[in-house]
């Protein structure tokens, strides 16, 4: 770990149950859109990482199968308190929004052919759309100054978004890119 980073561990004293129930409370509240209530709870609200620092564990997640709300939890959690804080931090995402999406899962199978039931989450739908936007929009505030981060950032969009290719094309190809570029070029914080 970076000095920094452990300066502000032991600065803040995140305990377990803080872990555990600030994403517990992040779960609750995040119907989709993930990444966007984590990042609100861990670098707005308690400033446990910095908007870099997530931006990093957000892309590292990108790689690990699963969703990626779940490996930042994990990160997250590992990086304030070790392995306990991870199961801590994974424990609090997943205990009660599971059973929740359990029950209303089991709800919706019965009832999916309701109109009703499909306009709510087609609302649902377009809100979480634009919590992602934003959220990418904010993951690449600390990366302006970097134009060959911008335009990986742009490339990324622009191959899925346009050119309908799948995250993982988008990823293996453009990720050796950006890294050789980012051996090569000075690292500005």
């Amino acid at each position: 770990m970076m000095p920094a980073i452990e300066q502000r561990q032991s600065a803040t004293g995140v305990t377990l149950a803080a872990l555990f129930g600030e994403f517990l409370r992040t779960s609750l509240c995040s119907l989709g859109g993930g990444p966007v209530w984590v990042r609100q709870a861990v670098v707005v609200r308690r400033q446990w990482v910095s908007d870099a620092e997530f931006a990093d564990i957000l892309s590292l997640c990108q790689f690990m199968p699963g969703p990626n709300v779940v490996g930042i939890s994990i990160c997250v959690g590992e990086k304030l308190r070790g392995g306990a804080g991870a199961l801590a931090a994974l424990g609090g995402f997943l205990v009660i929004p599971w059973a929740i999406g359990f029950s209303i899962g089991t709800l919706f199978l019965e009832y999916a052919h309701l109109p009703l039931l499909r306009n709510i989450l087609g609302g649902v739908s377009a809100t979480a759309a634009g919590l992602l936007i934003a959220t990418g929009i904010r993951l690449l505030l600390p990366h302006r100054r970097r134009p060959a981060a911008v335009l990986f950032a742009a490339l990324a969009f622009g191959l899925m978004a346009f050119g309908g290719l799948p995250l993982l094309i988008v990823l293996f190809s453009l990720a050796p890119l950006s890294i050789a570029v980012a051996a090569i070029s000075p690292a500005r914080t």
